[in-house]
């Protein structure tokens, strides 16, 4: 017969206050303590969170990039599996219900549901991985791209759960270090446990939230200083120019040793005498004006802004026919497919200025940093309006802005409405637009009933038009009265449709299913959408052009939609595209 433990020593494993929260606290006893499995309900609604993971989106995606959203997505429905278990067992009647269940479950049997669950999620996984590479075969097809193969795509599984138990691990690191904060408080300060739970809930959270700001500030800082050495670098083939028409050549205002990588690339850049004689062969060509202002330059943006509009009378931009006010991406790139088509418009009668605000890569920049390209943009697009201002109305060039995904939405922030637009401009053209462009987001969302999210109609087309081909930007056929504003959006454009809202709320794009396509639909699902877009982005550029944030193919007609010159036909159009094909 074993004997009771004596009432002044604590029985083996018990606290030594008495109170069964803190048992087993024996150090020896916590080295024995094994893993904790994994909880059957986080199992099942991750593997539920990861194969929903693996429908369409907007884009195709190769293994690496499924296995990656699939796995954050399955780490977050694994979350969401076990809180929800946790909620179920304070309710009564769910309790009543596993009791009931379980003593009519052998116990042979119950034993095995950890097992059973665990290989009817890898066989769910698998068979979606099979289904999802026909998805992708079906999305790759439509935009002619390589299609994967099964074997290929089935990679993702393994790579899928390594990231989801990366992420678990982690939140149970998290967790575990709360119960000890909460132990601790309990044992020294002898809080209430309810007290010491939230208090050390609390501090843990805002201790990881607190060293992710200085881990992403610190990372920013040696990404910043990476950019940096690399805009010292040029680009293959670029050499400083001799033409006192662009910044950097002898007699500018601006070093060409200083004005950056990007920066060198444009003013080296755009169409010769001979291209501008062939696009245009009625007119006598004019060397085109191209001003570019670094982030070395000047240290704020109202000093650059200054240092431009000098720039631009140095060399007689006031005077051309056109002046394109460019805000540029992140990094300070100007895409040359967006300004030489222009140039070749107008024979070369043109200025274009642009200033760096920033050494990171567009994306970059915008999710951690978009308001500088907004003060930059305000800052260029003010010194210049004040200038013009000063100039005889008869006198002034025409005045248009242009801005590239970041930099749309950091030109269209100069402006606050479609009016104050055509107040200020002759014409503005801004391609692959965020949701957060403010002035484009509210013309969507009052856009005329009956018109999708995807080709919207604002007012008849009357001022603004919304395209993703040539076709849409003369639809609908009614007038299009100057000065005219054109927004590039393809319905595949992560770019434009990629929101955090898309977390809880489907947004009216992705309950639209692009006519003229046999793609496979896109779905809106809670929270995994978000991460499906979220890795589009990433994704947005691979695609040919035509599809997904690539336009190249496309300003051209935007901009003879936009401000085509006097007497223009679509014969001088395909004679302009010709010019700019590749040989």
């Amino acid at each position: 017969m074993s004997t009771p433990p004596s009432p002044t020593r604590p029985a083996p494993g018990a606290s030594p206050t008495g109170d069964p929260r803190q048992a087993g606290t024996d150090p020896a006893r916590r080295h024995r303590r094994r893993p904790r499995p994994p909880h059957p309900a986080g199992l099942a609604m991750g593997t539920l969170f990861a194969v929903v993971a693996m429908t369409p989106s907007l884009l195709p995606r190769d293994w690496l990039y499924q296995g990656l959203v699939s796995g954050i997505s399955g780490a977050l429905g694994y979350g969401v599996g076990v809180a929800l278990a946790r909620v179920l067992r304070l309710v009564p009647a769910w309790r009543r219900l596993v009791a009931t269940t379980r003593g009519r479950v052998p116990p042979r049997l119950a034993s095995r549901q950890l097992p059973a669950v665990v290989v009817l999620c890898a066989v769910a996984v698998v068979v979606m991985l099979v289904v999802g590479a026909g998805w992708q075969r079906a999305m790759t097809a439509a935009v002619g791209m390589p299609p994967p193969s099964t074997l290929d795509w089935l990679r993702a599984g393994p790579l899928l759960v390594l990231v989801a138990a990366a992420f678990v691990l982690a939140a149970r690191g998290v967790w575990w270090v709360a119960r000890r904060a909460d132990a601790l408080l309990e044992r020294r300060l002898h809080w209430p446990h309810a007290v010491a739970s939230v208090v050390a809930t609390v501090l843990v959270l805002g201790g990881v939230v607190l060293v992710n700001d200085v881990l992403l500030h610190r990372a920013l800082g040696a990404v910043d200083a990476a950019f940096a050495v690399r805009n010292t670098d040029d680009h293959p083939g670029v050499e400083r120019p001799s033409a006192a028409e662009r910044s950097g050549a002898p007699g500018s205002l601006v070093a060409w040793e200083s004005i950056g990588r990007e920066g060198r690339r444009f003013v080296a850049g755009g169409p010769g005498t001979d291209d501008l004689r062939t696009a245009v062969p009625d007119v006598a060509p004019t060397a085109p004006v191209r001003v570019y202002v670094g982030i070395e330059n000047a240290g704020t943006a109202e000093e650059r802004a200054a240092l431009a509009v000098e720039e631009l009378e140095r060399t007689g931009a006031f005077e051309r026919q056109v002046l394109l006010l460019v805000t540029t991406t992140g990094s300070g790139w100007v895409n040359e497919a967006a300004v030489a088509p222009l140039e070749l418009m107008y024979a070369g009668n043109t200025a274009t200025v642009a200033t760096q605000y920033s050494y990171l890569p567009s994306w970059l920049s915008f999710l951690v940093d978009r308001s500088r390209a907004s003060q930059e943009s305000r800052a260029l697009t003010e010194a210049v309006e004040a200038h013009l201002a000063g100039m005889p109305a008869d006198e002034r060039p025409l005045l248009l802005a242009y801005g590239e995904s970041l930099g749309s939405y950091g030109s269209e922030t100069a402006y606050t409405s479609l009016a104050d637009i055509r107040e200020r401009t002759d014409g503005v053209l801004w391609v692959g637009p965020p949701d957060a462009n403010p002035v484009w987001h509210a013309l969507v969302e009052r856009r005329d009933p009956g018109t999708p999210a995807v080709a919207p109609v604002y007012a008849s087309g009357l001022f603004v038009r919304f395209a993703g081909d040539t076709a849409q930007i003369t639809t609908p056929t009614t007038p299009w009265e100057p000065p005219r504003a054109l927004y590039l959006q393809h319905a595949d454009d992560p770019v434009v449709w990629w929101s955090p809202d898309v977390l809880l709320s489907a947004p009216d794009r992705l309950r639209e299913q692009p006519a003229g396509t046999d793609r496979p639909a896109m779905r809106w699902f809670p929270v995994v959408t978000f991460w499906q877009l979220t890795f589009d982005l990433l994704n947005a550029k691979s695609v040919p052009d035509g599809y997904g944030h690539n336009y190249d193919g496309l300003v051209l007609d935007g901009w003879v939609g936009v401000v085509p010159p006097e007497g223009w036909t679509a014969a001088d159009t395909e004679r302009v595209r010709a010019v700019l094909a590749p040989p």
